[in-house]
């Protein structure tokens, strides 16, 4: 009898396979053309499909998680426990980032001649970046009060980066569903709870193309840094090797020590069984560099895997992938002290300080996609008084840091919603001791 390989083994295959054919088409000087038209579109699709059902997802999961609390009490409970908490790691992860630059001062490594290649490269797209980061300053304070609440909720539903939106609307539908007589309530969660199981039914059909997908985005992802020029790439990639490399202890610091002790603290969960159980989505995350788009199969492992109950899941983990991004801002925060550091400014304490608060809360705009933290990085920037036009500096390995810090992005969100649900008491005894349903297919 032919046993099925797990999904997440499948993944690494896809992933490994992926890297040796995109190091192989650069390597024998073949035209990238045939990767970039004939390959990718595969990983394009699966992309496309997981960004097809987030916001159905997310809108039809937070409308009953929320309508199924109960009563205001709870959800004002369950909501206080996951943004306290989902603030707390992330000015956490913004201190360690700060932490480890100070440290290793990679910033001053840096040769004269590849910055000024890297400013003149990348001149372009770091003016518009700093053009929506400017567009974003000179807004009102208050202004992310403002975007919370959409003007047209289905225009908000066209578009994953306004996530935050459909957020609110379905949180106010869920609160109106509680407070309005049960006979008239449970009709419209029972659509809703149909439509969430339908949803999670079609993540199951697009599983099925995430090897494939997984290949395709890294082959291609491989010949696009490279160009015609591998050895140009390299050279960047040594360059900012010592950078790279303080972002990356960072963020396995954080997987490695900061999670586990979180975890040990309010819970009963051994790390090394929530590390396996949540393993498919941070594989999709490191391939996707999106929170959002790994939404799907981070509900499905921390419900089916870990026990979390769906009450509990489908109001945390949405909001996590909306507001919490750990990764991201300890990018920041060693991001902005490295840029600094290579234009010759020397940081004071203060400014320091104000790094960890504007990346805190620059966090809870950022949207869980691709290289949206390049902005958010511009106003952390630009609050300390450090040139924006710096991130020309670190754009050459943002795309492979963004595959390492979104797997962070994931891991917290998965590791909060585990620890608000024991908390809760919503934790099953056991918990993923059992035999693993998934990795046993």
């Amino acid at each position: 009898m032919k046993t099925k390989l797990p999904l997440h083994t499948q993944i690494i295959i896809g992933l490994v396979l992926g890297l040796l054919v995109g190091l192989g088409v650069v390597k024998m000087g073949v035209s990238a053309d045939f990767t970039i038209n004939y390959i990718k579109p595969i990983g394009t699709i699966f992309i496309n499909g997981l960004k097809m059902i987030a916001v159905p997802l997310v809108l039809a999961s937070l409308i009953v998680g929320v309508s199924n609390l109960g009563d205001i009490t709870k959800l004002s409970r369950i909501g206080g426990k996951t943004i306290v908490t989902y603030i707390i790691t992330t000015a956490l992860s913004v201190t360690i980032g700060l932490l480890i630059v100070n440290i290793f001062n990679p910033g001053k490594s840096l040769p004269t001649d590849t910055r000024d290649n890297l400013m003149s490269l990348y001149d372009e797209t770091a003016g518009s970046k700093s053009l929506e980061a400017e567009q974003l300053k000179e807004q009102s304070p208050l202004q992310p009060l403002v975007d919370m609440v959409p003007e047209n909720v289905f225009q908000a539903a066209t578009d994953n980066a306004s996530m935050l939106q459909v957020v609110f609307f379905a949180i106010i539908v869920g609160i109106a569903l509680i407070q309005i007589p049960k006979s008239k309530a449970e009709p419209v969660i029972a659509f809703f709870a149909g439509l969430n199981d339908v949803i999670i039914k079609i993540v199951g059909f697009i599983m099925i193309l995430a090897p494939y997908g997984v290949f395709a985005l890294m082959a291609s992802l491989i010949v696009e840094i490279t160009g015609d020029n591998p050895d140009s790439a390299l050279e960047l990639l040594l360059a900012l090797l010592k950078y790279s490399l303080v972002v990356l202890g960072g963020l396995f610091l954080m997987i490695l020590l900061v999670y586990p002790m979180i975890l040990k603290l309010f819970t009963k969960v051994k790390y090394l069984d929530f590390f396996k159980a949540i393993r498919p989505a941070q594989l999709l995350a490191f391939t996707t560099s999106s929170s959002s788009a790994t939404l799907p199969v981070t509900m499905k492992q921390v419900e089916e895997e870990i026990g979390v109950s769906e009450e509990v899941s489908s109001f945390v983990l949405p909001l996590g992938a909306t507001i919490n991004m750990d990764g991201t801002s300890l990018y920041q925060g060693v991001a902005a002290v490295f840029i600094a550091q290579a234009l010759g400014m020397d940081l004071t304490l203060s400014q320091q300080l104000l790094i960890v608060m504007t990346a805190t809360l620059a966090s809870i705009g950022t949207a869980g996609v691709p290289g949206a933290g390049l902005i958010m990085l511009i106003i952390v920037l630009e609050s300390i008084g450090v040139p924006a036009a710096g991130i020309a500096l670190i754009l050459a390995p943002d795309r492979i840091l963004d595959m390492f810090r979104t797997i962070v992005n994931v891991t917290g969100d998965a590791m909060v919603c585990t620890v608000v649900a024991s908390t809760e008491g919503e934790l099953p005894e056991g918990l993923v001791r059992k035999a693993n349903p998934l990795t046993a297919s």
